[in-house]
């Protein structure tokens, strides 16, 4: 495993977010620590710092960094839901809430992890290792219907179906252990022009059963209102994401809550007396520069959406 780190966006979200001194911050999937690092530094001694994350290698990373930095920190290890409903019931109020979404580059150059197609290892890709469902089983056992309706949510595939269907051929002859044996199954399915076209022909196949694998969706929008709740007044709210399905929930999310009247267009005055709870710090996402592409590829696709709150929710 490489023990470098690059955050994604690390200034950008600093300058968004602005912690300061004595602040309580929730970092909700700590990955390699990068961004929790630079946080540290900033809310300095008097601030709090909370880490989650159900990958005990996070763990692990979380506490090497809870040693060198001068800040107050705690770690959870669980999914964000379960660790954000545990501080919702402490009372807990933070100051800065954000979420690095997708896997952290730690999990992908952990080849016996199965996160990447690159390399040949077990048919895996769970986040906590602890847990019974792996690409595999939904590989070898969910139905062709239903492998390609995962591809093509999950996947955004356009070839979803011959995909699905090539697994299934794929397994008849043999159980598919390693992602080797996947990547070929997807290869032979797909038209030739797309094997040489817009990537590696097995990304969004990997990348559907990941989601699935780890249901990140759900966590994600169960997650978004929980951690508004937990925000104080004046509270700021990030999320960095790495594909549309992700970007598309947070921008939502966001949105709804910067949203003011919400009465019918055809009403000629508000009724609804419906203010805005939230106040966007990023009109439109931001995106890496081409130079932090050039040094770090990885942050390519990356989208960093950001809120202030300025009041509760209406009872």
């Amino acid at each position: 495993m490489t023990q470098t780190h690059t955050p994604v966006l690390a200034g950008e979200l600093i300058d968004l977010i602005d912690p300061c001194p004595g602040e309580t911050v929730i970092d909700c999937t700590v990955g390699g620590g990068g961004h929790a690092r630079l946080i540290a530094d900033r809310i300095g001694p008097t601030g709090v710092l909370i880490g989650i994350d159900r990958d005990p290698v996070a763990e692990e990373r979380f506490a090497e960094l809870a040693g060198e930095v001068t800040c107050h920190t705690r770690f959870i290890r669980a999914d964000f839901v379960t660790a954000l409903d545990q501080l919702r019931r402490e009372q807990l109020r933070a100051d800065l809430i954000y979420l690095d979404l997708g896997m952290s580059s730690m999990q992908v150059d952990t080849w016996a992890r199965g996160f990447s197609y690159s390399y040949d290892a077990p048919l895996d890709m769970r986040m906590d290792p602890a847990q019974e469902l792996t690409a595999r089983e939904i590989v070898n056992t969910w139905d062709e219907r239903r492998l390609a309706r995962l591809l093509r949510e999950y996947g955004e595939e356009r070839y979803a179906s011959q995909i699905a269907r090539g697994i299934s051929r794929a397994r008849r002859r043999e159980e598919l252990r390693c992602t080797q044996q996947l990547v070929d199954a997807v290869k032979a399915a797909v038209p030739a022009p797309a094997r040489f076209a817009g990537g590696h022909p097995a990304r969004r196949t990997f990348q559907a059963l990941r989601i699935a694998v780890n249901d990140e969706l759900a966590q994600l929008d169960a997650a978004l209102p929980a951690a508004w709740d937990l925000l104080r007044v004046g509270g700021r709210l990030a999320g960095i994401s790495f594909h549309s399905l992700e970007d598309r929930r947070v921008k939502r999310f966001l949105a709804a809550r910067a949203r003011g009247c919400v009465c019918p267009p055809e009403f000629p005055v508000c009724v609804c007396g419906h203010e805005p709870e939230a106040e966007l710090l990023t009109r439109r996402a931001v995106a890496p520069t081409p130079g932090e592409v050039a040094a770090n590829p990885r942050s390519k696709s990356a989208h960093l959406r950001a809120a202030r709150k300025l009041r509760g929710a209406a009872q």
